[in-house]
């Protein structure tokens, strides 16, 4: 199934289906635009980098996160999902695990926390390389593992979105949530990077 996802295909499905609710006259291709851009407006790193410096500084916070993380955003006023309810799980990066996330099907993603997805997260490369061989996926991104940390690979669905708690720099413990949270990368939050 996931070769049947690449980008013309979906593009020609995507504006097929626009040309029907235009002809229908169901909703107009202005419409369509500015429905895709509200949502987009919103989407952004820098939420789950908000997310990630509010659970490294407030243990409470971070309890709630890793329990409930759609409630826990919440509290901070992001939506874990797009246009319908998703769960949201946050996998903590410990000193022995260290947690990637990947969507085999296609590219679900929390696109709300992560911004807009990078296009190798979308590619069948790394989609079908990252869950059998995610050790030899990191060190392409320079994220080189001891042995005895065990990699976990999450995969995300329709249903449940991932985002990685990476583990808090040494030497950051002076910083506020606003330094910190510019210390978090995209990357970080997918898990292809420590932070």
């Amino acid at each position: 199934m996931s070769g049947d996802h690449d980008d013309a295909v979906i593009s020609r499905q995507v504006r097929l289906l626009e040309s029907l609710l235009e002809d229908k006259g169901i909703v107009g291709g202005d419409t369509v635009d500015e429905v895709i851009d509200g949502f987009l407006a919103g989407a952004s790193p820098l939420n789950g980098a908000k997310v990630v410096a509010r659970a490294w500084t407030d243990p409470a916070f971070k309890e709630r996160l890793l329990a409930d993380g759609a409630a826990a955003v919440a509290e901070l006023g992001f939506a874990s999902g797009g246009v319908q309810h998703q769960r949201l799980r946050v996998a903590e990066n410990t000193e022995s695990v260290h947690n990637v996330i990947v969507c085999t099907l296609c590219s679900c993603y929390p696109l709300r926390l992560l911004g807009p997805s990078p296009g190798w997260y979308k590619s069948e490369a790394y989609r079908s390389r990252v869950v059998r061989e995610p050790r030899a996926v990191l060190a392409e991104f320079g994220v080189t593992l001891p042995e005895e940390v065990r990699i976990t690979v999450w995969d995300s669905s329709a249903e449940t979105r991932y985002m990685v708690l990476p583990r808090r720099p040494a030497g950051s413990g002076d910083l506020g949530e606003a330094e910190l949270a510019e210390l978090v990368t995209r990357n970080g939050l997918i898990g292809t990077a420590l932070v």
